[in-house]
């Protein structure tokens, strides 16, 4: 076997179709785009639809694309929006199958822990944690019910992104703390549960990324200082760091590896 035949037998997503949030930017638009690059369809779940800039990539990369609107914060919404994609078009669904789910969409918030309000408690909860088991939970039965269990053709992928504060606290940002140490855990007990049943649900866990997300961080020059000087590697992460990262969790080559986070830091946790 000749080896870009090799490779492409081990990470080729021809023929897959990934759902994806949070892809219109930083780690997630990159993610996306890698998944593309592999060959795989993509469908987005964006909140703002006049961004079309992750789609017009993927179009010109051959992909086909459908871009759904929802918002994570809504729970009505989300509860409804598996359904919407995976549904009978004749039920009013867009009857497509889902191989792949990254969850990436996430927001920040941050303030002190003794005046946290309940208002950014829940509102980075709801989208951090609880869209990420809406749509794992959702996305999982459908796999299931669309391969059948234990199916001897290709598994079902489920990437959720955690975080270094999965396994750390974090200062001021207690919520994230919390929401990223439930994604950990959840990317186990359901690994537990359907990597018998033909899916793998692992995570990718960022480590300081170069993103609007850490801009404050980044502007603060004694925190911003102390980071580099922890990260073994010498520098912030980038947005293209992840794009080995997801195509292995989403492809073939990961067939065995389940319930893990993939740490993608610069050796920071390794410090």
């Amino acid at each position: 076997m000749a080896s870009n035949e090799f490779l492409s037998s081990l990470f080729s997503l021809q023929g897959r179709t990934a759902l994806i949030t949070g892809g219109t930017r930083g780690i997630g638009q990159a993610m996306a785009l890698a998944l593309a690059k592999a060959g795989a369809d993509l469908i987005l779940i964006q909140r703002n639809l006049a961004n079309q800039d992750t789609a017009t990539q993927a179009k010109q990369l051959g992909r086909t694309v459908t871009v759904v609107g929802c918002d994570l914060a809504d729970k009505v919404q989300l509860g409804a929006i598996v359904q919407k994609i995976t549904g009978n078009v004749d039920a009013g669904g867009m009857g497509l199958v889902v191989d792949i789910l990254v969850n990436c969409g996430g927001i920040q918030r941050r303030a002190p822990a003794e005046t946290f309000t309940d208002e950014n408690w829940n509102e980075v909860l709801q989208v951090n944690l609880n869209a990420v088991w809406t749509l794992s939970r959702d996305c999982g039965r459908h796999m299931l019910e669309s391969r059948g269990v234990g199916s001897t053709g290709h598994r079902g992928k489920i990437i959720n992104v955690a975080s270094l504060l999965s396994y750390q606290g974090g200062m001021t940002v207690p919520a994230y703390a919390a929401a990223k140490h439930g994604v950990l855990g959840l990317i186990k007990a359901l690994s537990n549960e359907w990597s018998p049943k033909g899916i793998n649900v692992n995570g990718i866990s960022p480590g300081y990324i170069a993103t609007e997300m850490n801009t404050a961080l980044i502007a603060d020059q004694v925190r911003s200082r102390q980071i580099m000087e922890r990260i073994p590697i010498g520098r912030w992460g980038a947005p293209g760091d992840f794009e080995g990262a997801i195509v292995f969790l989403a492809s073939r080559a990961s067939d065995y590896v389940c319930g893990e986070s993939l740490l993608v830091d610069g050796g920071w946790m390794a410090r």
